[in-house]
């Protein structure tokens, strides 16, 4: 009996293969973040109204422009642990993330498309405040200003994302989002990203450097000559590629660990 086969040609693995499948997913994953209304408008939302009500309270004086980086800061912290804490969390309680590893994409591509997808959410809310800041609370800002504000906001994607990542590793599926919220308020609040630090009791001015999100806040107040005196950016860079390093170290000895024992 004769039999028909069927040739199905097969993908080419080349690098435009890769680069489309990596921006296929991270779209999606954008898109897919934008619908969740949960995550979106509290990411977006939140940094925007608190600037509304203490940015342009405080309008044409100085601290509209402290606020205008720390709550970028904000929103970036936010978007990172929210969608990769909690977002992986949920889809490990959901199934989701087996049927993704299952699948032939590479790992690489599902935590890129995360780490991406927050980065622009740090955008939209990054953009909206200086939209904010310009035209209600009278900030004075050049381009290169902005520009280093946006580059800065983005790189903070990173040790963030490899924060939630971690996270989402050691909570139970559905406890995520509340143990977040545990970790990210006090962090803002402590690290200075609600108002200066000098402000706040001495301990937690003695607490603060032991923060990651203290040194990305420096960073970007350093933009508007705002960063504490006798702290040097380089310090504040290797202190957050340390975390970043401790982070996925972390996140890959449980992740070694949980496939063992499976």
């Amino acid at each position: 009996m004769a039999t028909a086969s069927v040739s199905v040609p097969r993908a080419e693995l080349s690098f435009g293969y890769y680069a489309n499948l990596f921006r296929n997913e991270v779209r999606y994953e954008f898109l897919r973040m934008l619908r969740l209304r949960s995550y979106s408008l509290s990411v977006i939302g939140f940094p925007v109204m608190f600037y509304l009500l203490f940015g342009t309270l405080n309008s044409h004086n100085q601290y509209a422009r402290y606020l205008l980086a720390s709550y970028s800061c904000f929103g970036l912290v936010g978007a990172a642990l929210f969608g990769l804490g909690a977002g992986i969390a949920m889809e490990r309680a959901q199934g989701w993330l087996d049927l993704k590893m299952a699948s032939p994409m590479p790992r690489f591509a599902y935590l890129f498309a995360k780490t991406m997808s927050a980065a622009g959410f740090a955008l939209v809310v990054t953009c909206l405040l200086s939209l904010i800041g310009v035209t209600l609370a009278g900030v004075h800002m050049t381009g290169l200003e902005f520009a280093k504000l946006i580059g800065i906001t983005l790189a903070g994607a990173i040790p963030f994302a490899s924060m939630g990542l971690l996270v989402s590793l050691l909570v139970p599926p559905t406890a995520g989002p509340g143990i977040i919220n545990l970790i990210y308020l006090p962090m803002s609040f402590a690290s200075g990203l609600w108002m200066p630090l000098d402000v706040l009791p001495k301990w937690m001015q003695h607490v603060a450097p032991a923060l990651p999100a203290y040194h990305f806040a420096q960073i970007a107040l350093h933009i508007f000559g705002f960063a504490r005196s006798g702290s040097s950016l380089s310090g504040h860079w290797e202190a957050l590629l340390g975390f970043t390093c401790l982070m996925l170290g972390a996140a890959w000895l449980v992740f070694s660990r949980r496939e063992a024992k499976a």
